[in-house]
């Protein structure tokens, strides 16, 4: 009952000092587009450590999962993990359960964004600062870093386009929250592998092989790539006469 009673102290103490160091904090804001960009799926197949800081609650009076926008968020992390006042974080979630590859998920769907106000040395509370889904206790936390969206990701041209390079090929492995289709306006995440020359504004002509003998690739759109991660890029989806599928190919404009 005592160490419950100090864990209740220590959550007060926290929440006390947090009020001023919130009430100080100034961000820049951002654009639609750059709102939209932060919150799809990061550009990466990698999963969550077990050391991964985690939100573990909020503060609150009765203990809930699926946690509010508005609620003060309980990290189970701190200064000896390396937590400091004012960090900034996404708050993650695997992709599992309703998505198309079930277990064998490729991202993770990004859920928002939240800010350090009071840490200890085992404990964090945090705010969020958007809101991109439901978060719930156990998702997990990445360092935030804000989205720089490409000028040829914002107005794509003609003039901008070149012509489709078949020799440089790559491929879509899904859309937001592993879907298999897309639409414009979308991101969407494509293969890259080792030594891929995709960067951030390349444009890129999206085709379908249709299955048919002797037809060629059917153009559907166009698309500007975003981010790139290790293995994995992504893109955007500029314009489309039809939904991007899984497994849609991707060749570089040059």
């Amino acid at each position: 009952m005592r160490a419950y009673l100090r864990c209740l102290l220590t959550s007060t103490c926290l929440l006390a000092s947090a009020i001023p160091a919130f009430a100080q904090t100034e961000t820049t804001p951002m654009s639609s587009l750059e709102i939209s960009l932060a919150c799809s799926a990061p550009a990466s197949l990698a999963r969550p450590a077990a050391t991964t800081p985690r939100v573990i609650g909020s503060q609150d009076t009765v203990a809930r999962r699926l946690l509010d926008p508005r609620d003060l968020l309980v990290v189970n992390s701190g200064l000896a993990a390396g937590i400091q006042l004012n960090q900034r974080f996404f708050v993650r979630r695997e992709n599992g359960f309703g998505t198309a590859y079930g277990h064998n998920t490729l991202s993770s769907r990004t859920l928002g964004w939240i800010r350090i106000i009071a840490v200890d040395n085992a404990t964090a509370i945090a705010t969020v600062e958007h809101s991109c889904d439901g978060m719930m206790a156990m998702d997990y936390l990445e360092p935030f870093v804000a989205p720089v969206v490409p000028a040829e990701a914002i107005n794509d041209t003609d003039a901008k386009r070149g012509e489709p390079d078949f020799a440089v090929l790559t491929r879509v492995l899904a859309g937001n929250e592993d879907r298999r289709t897309a639409a414009p306006g979308d991101f969407v995440m494509l293969e890259t592998g080792v030594g891929s020359s995709l960067t951030p504004g390349t444009s890129l002509a999206i085709y379908r092989y249709v299955r048919v003998p002797g037809l060629p690739l059917a153009s559907v759109g166009d698309a500007v790539v975003v981010s790139v991660g290790e293995n994995v890029a992504l893109a955007r989806i500029m314009r489309a006469r039809d939904a991007v599928l899984t497994g849609d190919y991707m060749a570089v404009r040059k």
